[in-house]
């Protein structure tokens, strides 16, 4: 743990960044009561809703049928995670544009050191104009001396009127239901409530002992933060996407979409960019007809670059598609060691190539005979008569 005394620390929030994205274009249906609806296969709960429904009392992962009841009228928009991920990965590269080095906690909620960009936008004001022009759409910026203090300032903050919090203490009033904002000190809330401790001043005013007696290590941990102390930033490392897509003629499921997943693997595979690498995760993802997307994260359990071994580790992912696609993604999410013996037929000399190419030619005639590798030569080619125009010959190397 380390402790700061200055302002290095900016929280990008984008509220509601899930909910926004689903409704895309239509961006006035949030001024209605709505919600996100629970993805298929899972928990009966609603995702991110409206300030209109939350109006009605309706909260994120509430159960159907409690919103329902508090909110006859509210609307379910089916979840799009692909265009989540999308989304979320072109505001990513937009932060990262300006310069800055972004550790994103979740979709929509990011942080990154601003030391190393004052200089560059002119002190903390300019790089929060340049931070906002980076991105579409409303966000919502707050900076502190620690990543706890960044996030919770931008909760506070007003979409265009960044908060700025210089010490830790300055949230001393704030409610200790901010601790749900670290997933570690998340379950805290309650039984510190239950307890009577409601702000973050009355938290860090305890002692370390009783916390770490009665609630372990996420006591400490808590106590830390609301105190000023947290961990260094981890930044992401920005990679590259490769990603293949394939439009459905006709809704698919079951063989269908095994012969399409085999195409698109193959599409990958082949594709320039991979440069002989191997895979280590990638992201099957499909567009549902009843509307929505699924996303299926795969990490295998060594790096390959079989397409058969491919094909099958993912093909029983498929199974798991909750309505019929009529489009299907692979997009490579983590890349592997090149393969030793995976070299494009274009990497090597022109000699080596040469080579090469003979010994293909004669293992091809040595199993099929002396015509089994021939080429077309063009002879007439304004004649009528397919046969004329082109003859076949044998291939010489």
């Amino acid at each position: 743990m380390r402790t700061c005394v200055r302002i290095v620390i900016l929280c990008v929030h984008l509220p509601r960044f899930e909910l926004v994205v689903a409704v895309g274009d239509r961006p006035g249906l949030l001024g209605q009561p709505m919600a996100l609806a629970p993805e298929p296969g899972s928990e009966q709960r609603v995702g991110e809703v409206s300030p209109a429904a939350e109006a009605f009392g309706v909260r994120p992962g509430m159960r159907l049928g409690e919103a329902l009841a508090r909110c006859p009228q509210l609307a379910l928009v089916p979840p799009d995670p692909v265009g989540v991920a999308d989304a979320w990965e072109a505001a990513l590269v937009a932060l990262e544009g300006i310069g800055a080095a972004v550790e994103p906690a979740r979709a929509g909620l990011a942080c990154f050191v601003v030391d190393g960009l004052l200089r560059l936008h002119g002190g903390l004001d300019g790089t929060l104009r340049r931070t906002r022009a980076a991105l579409r759409g409303p966000v919502r910026l707050g900076a502190g001396p620690t990543r706890f203090v960044a996030v919770a300032a931008a909760t506070r903050a007003r979409q265009r009127r960044p908060e700025v919090v210089r010490e830790a203490r300055e949230l001393a009033a704030a409610p200790v239901g901010l601790l749900v904002l670290c997933e570690a000190t998340a379950g805290l809330v309650a039984p510190l409530e239950q307890l009577g401790i409601a702000t973050l001043g009355e938290l860090a005013a305890l002692p370390r002992d009783s916390l770490a007696d009665r609630f372990g290590r996420a006591g400490l941990l808590a106590h830390d933060l609301v105190s000023g102390r947290d961990t260094p930033l981890r930044p992401r490392q920005p990679g590259e996407r490769l990603a293949v897509t394939l439009e459905l003629p006709d809704p698919g499921s079951g063989p269908q979409l095994e012969r399409a997943l085999g195409m698109l693997v193959d599409r990958l595979l082949a594709r320039r960019e991979r440069r002989a690498r191997t895979l280590r995760s990638v992201v099957l993802s499909a567009r549902l007809v009843e509307g929505g997307t699924w996303r299926d994260r795969f990490v295998f359990r060594a790096a390959v670059a079989d397409p058969a071994r491919v094909r099958d580790a993912l093909a029983s992912r498929l199974g798991l598609l909750p309505a019929p696609a009529d489009a299907l993604r692979l997009e490579v999410d983590g890349f592997g060691p090149p393969h030793p013996q995976a070299r494009a037929l274009f990497d090597d000399g022109a000699a080596e190539r040469r080579e090469r190419l003979r010994e293909a030619v004669r293992q091809a005639r040595a199993a099929a005979g002396p015509n089994a590798a021939l080429r077309a030569l063009l002879v007439d080619p304004d004649s009528r008569i397919p046969e004329r125009r082109i003859v076949l010959a044998p291939f010489e190397t």
